[in-house]
């Protein structure tokens, strides 16, 4: 039997897709946790907008073998996005990998069907995902520009990524690492009866931890708080995520949620007490621990610093990656494409400007 495609706009029809579409992310082998039904659902539900869903699926025999998880916006182009938004670090669509090339042209063609009068605009694609296939079959219009670092590093336990690092390095971790036990600190994964109050608890202590200076004002968010809660209590469930307590004389001073799939494990979000920094506490370091400890056999393979490039991050000497943006379009709209090249490429030249102008400050300059 040919693979078949349906266009679902019907936020109920999406909600009782749960178990079909979590057995195609098992059998897709790029899929991170961003792409699970728990993630995208409960995005949904905070962020989305009535008439707004678009799920281009592909079925063999009934069965689910590919998946573009999308929504209609009209701002700043009329376009096709990923659901997941700014709060997921990657972006992708879904393919079971027995069934290839069938589903892949069957989904492009459905793709392409779907988007009539839209830019398809795929962001934070890792390299790698299903959607750079997509990309590679598409007949019409299309470009390929860069989107987000991602910095990672290989999965292997702390004590080996230590040892990749220069001599003195080394020698200041591992004293840092010494601290931390001398503090007693203790951890303790959550079982799935504690994940409300421990992300409750996380979000909170992200509040104290950012208090009086620049924070992500997303993450203070009821809608951001909600989203998360309902989300992660599944993925915990079914292994997509950890959530991990740190505790000091019998009080929770910081908990970590780790996202996890076989392609990667990555440290999403966390929340630590301002006083953990007063003793001296590296937290980055305590944090990079745990999360390590979830690639200790090589499974998942890569473990991720997720998107920003921050210096601290670069003390681990980790791999840049950068995730694309694949801009798809149609022989009608390929005006559109050339205006979302237009606005990417004002933007990057704003950004290298204002780190220019940084840079200039930072070194005194005129």
């Amino acid at each position: 039997m040919t693979c078949t495609a349906e266009l679902v706009t019907d936020e109920r029809v999406f909600a009782g897709l749960a178990a079909e579409w979590q057995r195609l992310h098992r059998r897709c082998a790029s899929a991170t946790p961003f792409q699970s039904h728990a993630w995208l659902h409960s995005w949904w539900q905070s962020y989305g907008g009535r008439g707004r869903l678009r799920l281009v699926l592909v079925r063999h025999d009934g069965e689910l073998v590919a998946a573009a998880p999308l929504m209609r916006v009209r701002r700043p182009l009329p376009a096709l996005v990923p659901l997941g938004g700014a709060i997921s670090d990657y972006g992708d669509v879904l393919l079971d990998d027995e069934h290839g090339e069938e589903a892949l042209a069957v989904l492009t063609g459905a793709l392409a069907a779907a988007a009539r009068a839209a830019l398809i605009d795929l962001r934070e694609v890792r390299p790698g995902g299903v959607a750079e296939q997509v990309y590679a079959r598409w007949s019409g219009p299309r470009r390929r520009v860069g989107d987000s670092v991602c910095l990672e590093l290989p999965a292997a336990p702390m004590a080996e990524l230590i040892a990749r690092l220069p001599s003195k390095t080394q020698q200041r971790l591992r004293a840092k690492l010494r601290k931390l036990d001398a503090l007693g600190i203790q951890r303790h994964v959550v079982s799935p009866g504690e994940v409300e109050t421990a992300l409750l608890r996380l979000l909170e202590l992200h509040r104290l931890q950012w208090q009086g200076r620049k924070v992500t004002p997303e993450h203070l968010r009821a809608r951001f708080r909600e989203h998360l809660v309902r989300s992660v209590g599944p993925m915990v469930r079914s292994g997509d995520a950890v959530v991990t307590e740190f505790r000091l004389e019998d009080e929770v001073v910081a908990v970590d949620l780790t996202l996890l799939s076989p392609l990667l494990a990555g440290g999403y979000l966390y929340g630590a007490h301002p006083r953990l920094r007063e003793r001296k506490a590296d937290v980055a370091a305590m944090l990079l621990d745990s999360t390590a400890t979830h690639t200790k056999d090589g499974t998942p393979g890569t473990l991720s610093l997720l998107r920003g490039n921050e210096p601290y991050k670069h003390h681990w000497r980790p791999r840049a990656v950068m995730n694309q943006r694949l801009l798809l379009a149609r022989r009608r709209t390929a005006p559109l494409l050339t205006v979302a090249l237009c606005d990417a490429a004002a933007r990057r030249r704003g950004k290298e400007l204002l780190r220019r102008l940084r840079e200039r400050d930072r070194g005194g300059g005129p």
